[in-house]
């Protein structure tokens, strides 16, 4: 089992990226079962392919494929071969890495799994979060380069903050809690 929180010595490894598929196996709807997308993301030509958890996370050596591209290509092959419609947000394993350092409510949050990461491809998706208003404590906001960081105490379906920024973005990003995030970078920073 990867470390809840990654060493300060941990380098990314070159090539390696991770793949968040948005809303899949979340209730019944867009059902995918990760071996099935282990292999598809093979048969895509990555390689030392894992998930973790059972919501769509995919951790892969790209080569020299970028993370958009292979954002693009493991969208349409999750569509055109499981049949479900999913967008998919990728991120080398510098930028995840740069997500974990850049959360400035780390400190702040007490329990990781009430801590939320909401990834974002476009730029533009962070000038529409930079206007949202503040938060009513306890819950906290953040705005980062690639991602936005909320701290929602009793849980994200029972925060007005996470419901505001859910509905205000939609599927312009993909949310994920903190625990995750840190297991994720765990992954995507071992050796290859």
């Amino acid at each position: 089992m990867p470390k809840s929180r990654p060493s300060s010595t941990s380098t990314p490894a070159t090539g390696r990226q991770v793949a968040l598929l948005r809303g899949i196996n979340v209730g019944r709807a867009k059902r995918v079962a990760m071996a099935d997308l282990r292999a598809l993301v093979e048969r895509l030509g990555f390689g030392e392919v894992q998930t973790l958890l059972n919501s769509g996370n995919v951790v892969y050596a790209a080569g020299r494929v970028s993370p958009r591209a292979a954002a693009a290509r493991i969208e349409a092959a999750v569509a055109g071969e499981l049949g479900v419609r999913a967008r998919v947000f990728a991120l080398a394993a510098a930028e995840l890495a740069e997500i974990v350092a850049g959360n400035p409510l780390a400190t702040v949050a007490d329990d990781p799994s009430r801590l939320f990461v909401c990834v974002y491809a476009e730029p533009a998706v962070r000038s529409r979060l930079a206007s949202l208003p503040a938060p009513r404590r306890p819950e906290a906001f953040a705005v980062g380069e690639r991602a936005a960081y909320l701290w929602c105490p009793d849980g994200l379906l029972r925060s007005a903050l996470g419901e505001t920024v859910l509905s205000r973005l939609g599927d312009a990003v993909t949310t994920r809690n903190w625990r995750t995030i840190l297991k994720l970078q765990a992954l995507v920073s071992a050796p290859e």
